[in-house]
């Protein structure tokens, strides 16, 4: 056999393992990624679908009068609906409704929406958070599988990680390699080969875009987030050490105790007031000095949680240059911890402008548009994988893509799989686990046969 033709085999067994564990990658993850991208798709436009429905409550028309104070609007509120008040959103230009967040006595959160002209209570919806809305709560909580609890973060991450090995694989697939196969667009064909190639096509033109959206989500994971938060915080490249100074601090988590928190501050303790008891500033003296700092419009203002507890300032406008979180002493209104964007390191600032691009904010309806073709094209992408085994599945078989004889490139394989493993834990245990199940099926099936 010459070189060439060694070379030439080396190569087809290269492909066909790439192309057996492309197979099995896209059995497992499909069906969630189909689940993620429309939910995905749907979040990124959550402001629009927000006003669409909820638009009597949300939107007002604008005075020439000056709102009136806070502390009236949030009477009003609880005229409305008594309970404890949790979050005060004042109105975020002059046609929105100002919104303010409470809790009854079983603990179930309202937002009540109110005119800030007249003061009249508009309405209210069960609160959704940082989703704004009890359907976009909804589309939120299935998009990251929290209904599945603990499992359901370690399955995000698994297929995340997953995502961006079908990227790769994919494109390694794609290559023409001199074939007579659409690479740019789909061959005119019928069949099978029709859907290969608008498979192929659409994978090529999306996988920037479906890394990604891969790649921002990751920091928010159970594994792979946490390693990297701890090695961003290490590096001095996510929150700066000290950055709380001298204040003591709770040992309640920022996350825990705010709807929505930058990445890099969800396991930071939430600060706490001076004293444990006195007289609380009021609410239009605190609003006075949160906008004194010259905090963007569309801010909302978390109440202290106690008698240590502390005024919380924090908005996140689709501009993330804008992003900031802002600590004062309920007692004095002394500002203990004020942080934007520019106040973390590199991969903190990174985190935060990425998940801002994934969420579809930071550059309008272009990043709307182009978020959204990544999620239209992993939708297509499997509907046409699904159509092509289809159509090359044996009877009675599952129609995998048969294993090399030459095992050399699997090996190559496994050595990639490894390195994968080592920077996406999850993945390399799932990967561990099919590779056991590839090994094992074809020596069940030969003691079968025998």
């Amino acid at each position: 056999m010459t070189d060439s033709s060694v070379a030439g085999a080396g190569a087809s067994a290269l492909y066909r393992a790439v192309w057996r564990w492309h197979f099995y990658a896209g059995l497992i993850v499909l069906p969630f990624m189909i689940l993620i991208a429309i939910t995905g798709g749907l979040y990124l436009f959550k402001d629009e679908i927000n006003n669409a429905f909820y638009g009597d409550l949300r939107i007002v028309e604008p005075q020439e009068s000056a709102p009136l104070p806070a502390s009236t609007l949030v009477a009003s509120a609880l005229a409305y609906s008594p309970g404890k008040v949790k979050t005060y959103r004042p109105p975020s230009a002059s046609d929105r409704a100002a919104e303010v967040k409470i809790a009854s006595d079983d603990s179930v959160s309202d937002t009540i929406y109110v005119n800030p002209y007249d003061g009249k209570a508009l309405g209210s919806v069960w609160d959704g958070g940082a989703a704004g809305s009890p359907a976009m709560w909804l589309v939120r909580k299935i998009h990251s599988l929290e209904y599945i609890g603990w499992w359901g973060n370690r399955i995000i991450e698994a297929v995340a990680g997953w995502a961006l090995l079908l990227v790769v694989s994919g494109l390694y697939l794609w290559w023409p390699r001199g074939r007579g196969v659409g690479v740019f667009r789909p061959r005119r064909a019928k069949g099978r080969p029709f859907w290969r190639d608008l498979h192929a096509v659409t994978g090529a033109y999306a996988a920037l875009f479906i890394g990604f959206l891969a790649l921002t989500g990751l920091p928010w994971s159970g594994v792979w987030g946490a390693q990297f938060y701890d090695l961003s915080y290490k590096a001095g490249l996510g929150m700066p050490d000290g950055y709380w100074g001298s204040y003591p601090t709770s040992n309640v988590p920022t996350g825990a105790a705010l709807d929505q928190t930058p990445w890099i501050l969800e396991h930071q303790p939430m600060p706490i007031s001076g004293a444990a008891e006195g007289v609380p500033i009021g609410l239009d003296r605190i609003i006075e000095l949160v906008e004194a700092t010259g905090i963007h419009p569309g801010y909302a203002l978390d109440m202290p949680g106690g008698p240590e507890g502390v005024f919380t300032a924090s908005v996140y406008p689709d501009d993330i240059t804008f992003e900031r979180v802002i600590h004062f002493d309920q007692y004095t209104g002394e500002k203990l911890f004020d942080m934007g964007l520019a106040d973390l390191g590199a991969l903190g600032r990174a985190a935060e402008w990425g998940i801002s691009v994934h969420m579809g904010q930071e550059f309008g309806a272009l990043n709307q548009a182009a978020m959204l073709f990544a999620c239209v094209s992993i939708i297509l992408m499997a509907v046409s994988a699904l159509v092509m085994w289809w159509k090359r599945r044996p009877a009675g078989g599952l129609g995998a893509p048969r294993p090399p004889a030459d095992w050399r490139a699997p090996r190559a394989i496994l050595v990639f799989a490894v390195v994968a493993g080592i920077v996406f834990p999850l993945v390399g245990l799932s990967l561990l686990v099919m590779l056991a199940i590839d090994l094992a099926l074809p020596l069940a099936l030969r003691k079968r046969v025998a």
